[in-house]
Order: structure tokens, then C-alpha cells, then sequence
């Protein structure tokens, strides 16, 4: 799987070897953590990349490739309900899983790693790099490709498959409270999948993919990621800088949806727009923009 998703990527822009890559699992609060370790383990720097939903580890190698080009050491887990990581009860995973295991992680990292600390995130990963950031304190920067915060109803609209959901998420909320919150069911009814990319070989690979776009979702997981506001309010963030890499062509999560969350962060930050990038962004002058952010992030 990780070299499908690798081929999508311009094959100029691929490094050549490509870089070390190792697989381990993690224990954490009953769950086994499938995480892969990407580049030279010695590196000064370290990266962890976080994916969004319909994500996994193999689908953001090409993105970990470029980051251990850049010379990081990349850490990349499939967070829970996708990938290869195991859940005792998958229907009863939710947002909150997601935010703590990612603070887990940061803060691991940081006691094992005394140098730099970036953290990447793709798509809803992105908040969630964020939340990591703020309540860890444990990072230095974040580079974002989105950056969707479910309070505002721009987003909201955008979240779903469809705009009228979101904005009927009031009394769709109080149904996913009730017996139908374990209940999992394909990702692709209540997301917009085919905007995950503006490529139709990439829509499809990612679609047809059982542990990222085409696995099952918990209701309880939609309805406690569309409740959920962050520890730290952007007017309150510090200690880390931050860049939102938008894709230019992002028919998912266009920039407005990013933009307010954006506008009110209190660090140091930067909007970069990736140019003709959907909103997995393959397309190569993005993706050219985005190894020179990484290159950029390098050199800070």
C-alpha cells in the first residue's frame, strides 16, 4: 500500500534511495499503536505526522518520505480505528482518543529526543497538531494543511458529505447520543470523500482503501469530534510557531474554512498556500511548495 499511495506522488519530487522505514507497535491504555519510524533514527530533528480522517501511515508516506529528505526523523502512527492499529472495542472510539494519544506522543517524543520537534498535520490532523502543541508545550512548531475547528458553522458546512449536515448537526447530535453511537458505518456517508483529492486515481486509492477512506467510522466518534473545542483557545497559544500549508485547490476544506481559526492564533505564524493542490495535495507544484516548507522547517 505505501507504494501505491508513493506513486501518486510526481516521480521527480521522490527521493532516490528512499529513506529507512521501520514498523513497531506501541502500548497505550489497552490499545496497540501501530507506528512507523521513517528516516535516520539519529537526526537531530524529529517530526511526528499525524493523519486526518480516512488516513493511516501508509497513506501519508510520500509526505514522510519528504520529511526524512528534509532530514527528520519522522514518527507516524495510525491513529485509532484505522490502519494497523488494534482497538479492544472500535466502536467505542472517539475525538477525545485521538487528542490524548497525540499529547501521549509528543511528550514521549520529547523526553527521547532533546532537539527540534515539528509536528505535521494532514487534513483534521491539523487541529489535532495543534492540540498537541498547546497542551503539551512539548513541540516547537507546527505545519498544518488544515486547520478545521467544528465550532464554526463555515466548517461545519464543509465537514460533511453534504452541507445541509452540518448544518443539521444540532439535532443529528442528540440522535448520535442515544444506543447508535457504537454503531460503525462507511466513512464515505457522512464525509466528503471524493474531495479528498482532485486526482481520480487518487480518490479511488484512498476510497478503496479498508484502513483509511473505505473503513467504518463510530457515530460517537463524528459526534464527539463535531462537540469538541480545543484545551487552548488560539488567543492563548504560545510557545510554538505555526504554518498552514492550504492547498490552493482544496475542494474539501477550502481556505475560509481554516481561516478563522487561523486569524486568531496568538504565535508567530504564516499562511502558505500550496498552488493547484487538492486537499491530499500530490499535484507537483504544491508539493514542491511543501518540501520547501519542510527544508524551511529544517533550517529554523
Amino acid at each position: 500500500m505505501h507504494e501505491r499511495y508513493l506513486a501518486e506522488l510526481p516521480a521527480g519530487l521522490v527521493p532516490d534511495p528512499l529513506p529507512r522505514n521501520r514498523s513497531r507497535y506501541w502500548s497505550w491504555r489497552g490499545t496497540e499503536v501501530h507506528t512507523e519510524y521513517v528516516g535516520d533514527p539519529d537526526s537531530p530533528r524529529r517530526a511526528i505526522l499525524l493523519h486526518g480522517a480516512g488516513g493511516h501511515a501508509a497513506a501519508l508516506w510520500p509526505y514522510a518520505v519528504l520529511a526524512a529528505a528534509a532530514g527528520f526523523h519522522v514518527v507516524v502512527p495510525d491513529l485509532p480505528g484505522y490502519g494497523r492499529t488494534v482497538v479492544p472495542s472500535p466502536g467505542r472510539v472517539r475525538y477525545p482518543d485521538w487528542v490524548e494519544l497525540a499529547c501521549a506522543l509528543t511528550e514521549r517524543e520529547r523526553r527521547e529526543h532533546d532537539g527540534e520537534l515539528l509536528l505535521i498535520g494532514a487534513s483534521m490532523g491539523g487541529m489535532l497538531a495543534y492540540e498537541a502543541a498547546s497542551r503539551t508545550g512539548a513541540s516547537d512548531r507546527v505545519l498544518a494543511t488544515c486547520l478545521l475547528d467544528p465550532r464554526e458553522p463555515v466548517a461545519r458546512e464543509h465537514i460533511g458529505k453534504r452541507a445541509w449536515q452540518g448544518r443539521a448537526a444540532g439535532p443529528m447530535l442528540r440522535v448520535l447520543a442515544g444506543p447508535l453511537a457504537n454503531a460503525r458505518v462507511p466513512i464515505r456517508w457522512l464525509a466528503n470523500m471524493s474531495a479528498i483529492g482532485n486526482r481520480p486515481s487518487l480518490t479511488a486509492l484512498v476510497t478503496g482503501d479498508r484502513r483509511g477512506g473505505g473503513s467504518r467510522v463510530p457515530l460517537g466518534f463524528l459526534r464527539s469530534f463535531l462537540t469538541s473545542s480545543p484545551a487552548v483557545e488560539p488567543e492563548d497559544a504560545a510557545g510554538f510557531e505555526l504554518v498552514l500549508a492550504q492547498p490552493a485547490l482544496d475542494r474539501w476544506t477550502p481556505t475560509e474554512v481554516s481561516l478563522p481559526f487561523f486569524e486568531r492564533l496568538a504565535v508567530e505564524k504564516e499562511l502558505v498556500l500550496l498552488p493547484e493542490a487538492g486537499h491530499f495535495p500530490v499535484e507537483e507544484a504544491g508539493v514542491r511548495v511543501f518540501a520547501g516548507l519542510l527544508a524551511a522547517q529544517r533550517g529554523a
